[in-house]
């Protein structure tokens, strides 16, 4: 895929660290581009890994280092937006459940979704069903965290429900999604958006100072809060 677009400067925004007292931990969100559609979200207590573990390379997307899996955090959640083989690889998650623990979400148990807003502090998550195609079931996340608002669109080529959310701080969305609402001028209300899901054969080049490529595996953010 050949895309290159310079986006006009709109706005910018400066993302500032702000320690914590006490135990001098800093209050902000970590974001940890792992590949595809993988992220580590982490507020140093809680740690959410979205579309990972998936098949290192499959649809010649982005393979992974086998340490990303040693490294996968104790008691942790993961979020899936639907099981194609570059989102999600069963018999490694289940490897990864009975290694780590953890408690794991997607189309088979979506109705559990909301035990995340009690057991997760100061957290409130919210799915949306989108459209993939050969993908009978694909679901949109709009986490806010501390009340950051970050949306997850795997790999939905619609740009329709992410054009109704507000106010988001960050947007994870793949480069198609990007040219949709592009093209059918629909705006994606959000200070940042992410590129992400680039595969090593795209030729993918979006600019402006509200924009990021996440082309670069182990690529790190931090949303202060």
């Amino acid at each position: 895929m050949l895309l290159k677009l310079n986006i006009p400067i709109t706005f910018s925004i400066v993302l500032l660290l702000f320690s914590a007292t006490g135990n001098g931990q800093t209050n902000e969100i970590k974001i940890r581009f792992i590949g595809n559609c993988g992220l580590h979200l982490t507020d140093g207590n809680t740690h959410i890994y979205t579309d990972f573990p998936y098949k290192s390379g499959a649809h010649h997307y982005m393979e992974y280092d086998p340490t990303e899996i040693d490294n996968l955090q104790q008691n942790a959640y993961y979020l899936f937006t639907h099981k194609h083989s570059d989102h999600y690889l069963r018999w490694k998650m289940n490897g990864v459940m009975k290694a780590k623990n953890g408690k794991k979400y997607g189309k088979w148990n979506i109705s559990h979704l909301t035990e995340l807003n009690r057991e997760i502090p100061d957290f409130q998550i919210q799915q949306f069903k989108t459209k993939h195609l050969f993908s009978f079931a694909h679901y949109s996340y709009l986490i806010t965290w501390h009340g950051k608002r970050i949306y997850l669109s795997g790999d939905t080529e619609s740009a329709t429900t992410i054009g109704t959310v507000q106010e988001i701080d960050w947007a994870f969305i793949p480069a198609w999604l990007f040219m949709e609402a592009w093209e059918n001028k629909v705006k994606i209300d959000a200070q940042m958006i992410g590129i992400y899901h680039i595969g090593p054969r795209d030729d993918v080049s979006i600019v402006g100072p509200q924009y990021k490529m996440f082309k670069q595996q182990g690529e790190e953010i931090f949303i202060p809060y």
